[in-house]
């Protein structure tokens, strides 16, 4: 099992919490001290009043909560963001309404999820050419429906 160290800065009253024995995420909440309301497409950072220390070969990746999403239409900017093992600043979630309607988000709200996972750098190797396969170049769709 990997560490997660964490750094809980001032405006912080809650930790990540894995909410069920077999989550794969942890909750993240919004450590503000006023509501934050969002208009259809408006956008906001919205901080998590932590930092993080990732071990080695890892990094931190903050999904969109499905409930958020299917019921009001928040959702993240980047669809899933990647903390990198060396960054020690404040975790902050980029949220977005896609819905039609305004939504509040409030202090200590559930607004994202924080999955840790293995990751490897790759060794880049030029090549002259690249090994064929059924699919080649075949793009979006090209598998069918």
């Amino acid at each position: 099992m990997t560490v997660l160290k964490i750094e809980r800065l001032p405006h912080n009253k809650f930790l990540p919490e894995y909410k069920t024995e077999g989550a794969a995420g942890m909750d993240l909440c919004a450590a503000i001290e006023e509501p934050v309301t969002l208009e259809p497409l408006e956008r906001a950072l919205i901080p998590t009043g932590l930092k993080i220390e990732l071990e080695h070969g890892y990094e931190a990746q903050v999904r969109p909560r499905s409930g958020l999403s299917i019921k009001h239409g928040i959702t993240l900017i980047n669809c899933v963001g990647t903390i990198d093992e060396d960054y020690r600043g404040e975790v902050c979630v980029p949220v977005v309404n896609l819905s039609n309607e305004t939504y509040t988000i409030q202090p200590d709200e559930r607004i994202a999820q924080m999955i840790i996972a293995r990751v490897e750098q790759a060794e880049i190797k030029v090549a002259v050419e690249l090994t064929d396969t059924i699919r080649g170049a075949g793009g979006f769709g090209s598998t069918g429906k």
